[in-house]
């Protein structure tokens, strides 16, 4: 990021997206088609540390992991578990690495579950040998993962996708595990509502699209937060820009007076280094037809 600003990508991102009209609107556009589904009054954030002890008959291991953002839904009844992976880089094993995320979530509640039953009371022998019983229930885990680079994923999306290839038969009867995969590239087949993520990733699609024109159609008169600002240079790795935004004193900025700054400082970088490459060929040519260079 900026050589002026010790800023963390994760960190920003992070901070975006724990605000829950943010975490609410991501899944409603993501899962259910721009529908309030999921009411940001009903989030609540929980620990991210899905660290877990696997045991069986000669021994245990434990596994640690930390995931993203993690937040509990609660309707007065019941919850669901909704988590966000953040990506800036493809992950070979992503879908391997998000189903363990999940299965750690499943084995955290299992284990409190057989803790709340330790005193065996009243259980069956099978609900004595699970530890659960059979009024006992988990809850579910939903995981969106958010890939953010410019370059489209090519990686595998799905258990299945990580497998060698298979027979037919083998096929057929595989259980899949496929995660949701959010490529901000190709965003607008989502409906968001919420002003934020609408601006952060249609400004973003529109950066990597160098579609400028749009920007300035869509916000020449409007001003956001230095916040959104900040998250847009951290997505589009755009240092400059994060520094107009921290250089910036107000609570607001004009996006259009941001970009048009942003374009004039690219455009003199690019004028200096087009005169130092014009620089390096001329010296390069000169060596090549002096006399040290010619060999008998």
């Amino acid at each position: 990021m900026s050589k002026k600003n010790k800023i963390k990508p994760d960190v920003v991102m992070k901070e975006f997206w724990r605000v829950n009209e943010r975490f609410a609107d991501l899944f409603n556009g993501v899962l259910f088609q721009g529908e309030a589904v999921i009411r940001s009054d009903r989030l609540c954030e929980l620990d991210t540390d899905m660290s877990g002890t696997i045991r069986w008959k000669d021994g245990e291991s434990t596994l640690n992991r930390v995931r993203d953002i993690v937040k509990k839904e609660y309707d007065g009844v019941e919850f669901n578990i909704l988590g966000v992976e953040i990506q800036d880089k493809v992950h070979y094993a992503m879908p391997l690495r998000t189903m363990i995320y999940d299965g750690l979530g499943y084995l955290k509640e299992y284990n409190d579950t057989k803790r709340k039953n330790k005193d065996k009371q009243g259980m069956s022998q099978n609900e004595f040998l699970s530890g659960m019983k059979k009024s006992d229930k988990l809850h579910p885990i939903f995981t969106i993962v958010l890939y953010y680079s410019e370059e489209p994923w090519d990686g595998p999306c799905s258990i299945k996708d990580m497998m060698v290839d298979m027979k037919p038969e083998f096929e057929s009867i595989f259980n899949d595990y496929r995660m949701k995969l959010v490529q901000i590239r190709d965003c607008d087949k989502y409906k968001f509502n919420n002003e934020d993520v609408r601006m952060v990733f249609d400004i973003t699609r529109a950066i990597y699209d160098e579609d400028y024109e749009n920007i300035y159609r869509e916000y020449n008169d409007k001003n956001i937060s230095v916040e959104l600002l900040r998250m847009i240079s951290v997505i589009t790795e755009s240092p400059d820009l994060m520094d107009i935004a921290e250089g910036d004193r107000n609570e607001e900025v004009n996006m259009c007076s941001a970009l048009k700054k942003l374009q004039d400082e690219s455009k003199l970088i690019g004028r200096e280094e087009g005169r130092k490459e014009e620089r390096i060929e001329s010296i390069a040519s000169g060596l090549a037809g002096s006399p040290s260079n010619i060999r008998p």
